[in-house]
């Protein structure tokens, strides 16, 4: 048995033949970068996407989303109030430096409340707060959020802390921040409009959301911004528009200006540039594999689920789309019998497959017939 490449029939007009891999139209200033269809988890841009990154605040989006789960559990109300513990007011308040929703030591604050300071006002103070009261403290909690994470099937989730500021181990791919703001939007809905709250003022100080899409890209919704020395500026962003909603996650970048900018620019591509194409239906014919020893020489393939392709636009005749399979195949075989996959490499090397099954029984030939078959194969070699 060997590996084999069939020809496609309708399909291989649709990809115009077999292309080189090539760099991508489509490049962006952040060191990594995701463009992902909410509705069908494809992923339509990747640089480094799959590369574990420093999230900083980006990180928040896994600890709103454990208070979510444990309000909905009863385990937490809205009106609950927690202690701000000295830990919390030093190293999340003020003075630490860093993202501070201003609260006071040794006071309390509510659920609702401490839920605005982490998604609008990114508060550090806010998060080390809930993490201890979940937790119990601030390292079991960021072991829960690991934990929750790989339950959630996000493989590169590795959390340190519930803050996002540097520390050794803290990272997570860009994919799976869309991941993980997909599920937050898809399961959480009533919570998620906080993330497009603009503004919220907490013992008397006002601060702005700094999500920069926010009023400035129509349909943006969501969801949070990071920033550290170590990472850069990034930003994991959604929107809607035309009925279709899209995640774009990014990192890197220099600055808060080159972020705003980025962000439209990216969030602008997701709608414009990127499309989801349907390239075969359920059960379509589009190709054949070679059989050993069966009452035909070959048998008709077809898919078994709906083929669809995210790509640029620009992308769609640089593609490369083959039929594989261990063959040939030896009879009997069956129909629906899963015999080989198609797979699509875009031009920048990603790849996406798909099952192919027999559509039709091919039997064994008789024993005359085999032997025949064999002494063909002997001489042919």
């Amino acid at each position: 048995m060997a590996r084999l490449v069939a020809a496609l029939a309708g399909l291989f007009l649709v990809f115009g033949g077999l292309a080189a891999a090539q760099e991508p139209v489509f490049q962006t200033s952040a060191s990594h970068a995701v463009i992902m269809d909410y509705e069908t988890g494809e992923i339509l841009f990747s640089k480094n996407g799959d590369v574990p990154m420093p999230p900083s605040s980006m990180s928040k989006l896994m600890t709103a989303l454990m208070v979510f789960e444990a309000l909905e559990a009863g385990t937490l109300s809205l009106d609950d109030e927690l202690p701000v513990s000295v830990r919390a007011w030093r190293e999340g308040g003020a003075a630490s430096g860093g993202s501070t929703m201003f609260l006071e030591v040794n006071s309390r604050a509510r659920v609702d409340d401490l839920l605005r300071g982490i998604i609008v006002q990114s508060g550090n103070d806010a998060c080390i707060v809930v993490a201890e009261a979940i937790g119990g403290s601030e390292e079991a909690f960021a072991d829960m959020m690991t934990r929750r994470a790989r339950e959630l099937g996000l493989e590169t989730a590795n959390f340190r802390n519930s803050t996002g500021l540097t520390a050794e181990g803290h990272e997570i791919s860009a994919e799976d921040l869309a991941r993980l703001a997909a599920h937050i939007i898809r399961n959480h809905p009533d919570f998620y409009r906080l993330y497009s709250e603009t503004t919220f003022t907490y013992n008397g100080i006002r601060q702005a959301n700094r999500n920069p899409l926010l009023g400035a890209f129509d349909g943006a919704d969501g969801l949070k911004t990071g920033y550290t020395s170590e990472a850069g500026y990034g930003l994991t962003s959604s929107a809607v528009r035309g009925g279709e909603r899209r995640i774009v996650v990014f990192n890197g970048t220099q600055s808060m200006r080159e972020r705003a900018n980025e962000a439209e620019r990216l969030m602008r591509a997701a709608f414009s540039d990127f499309v989801m194409v349907d390239l075969a239906a359920a059960g379509a014919e589009i190709g054949s594999a070679d059989i050993y020893m069966g009452t035909s020489r070959s048998v008709a393939l077809r898919t078994t689920d709906p083929v669809r392709a995210a790509m640029h636009r620009r992308e769609r005749d640089r593609m490369r789309a083959e039929i594989v399979y261990e063959g040939p195949l030896v009879a009997p075989v069956a129909a629906g019998d899963e015999v080989a996959r198609l797979v699509i490499t875009m031009p920048d090397g990603r790849t996406r497959e798909y099952p192919l099954e027999a559509a039709e029984d091919v039997a064994r030939q008789g024993m005359v017939s085999r032997a025949m078959s064999a002494l063909v194969n002997l001489v042919a070699g």
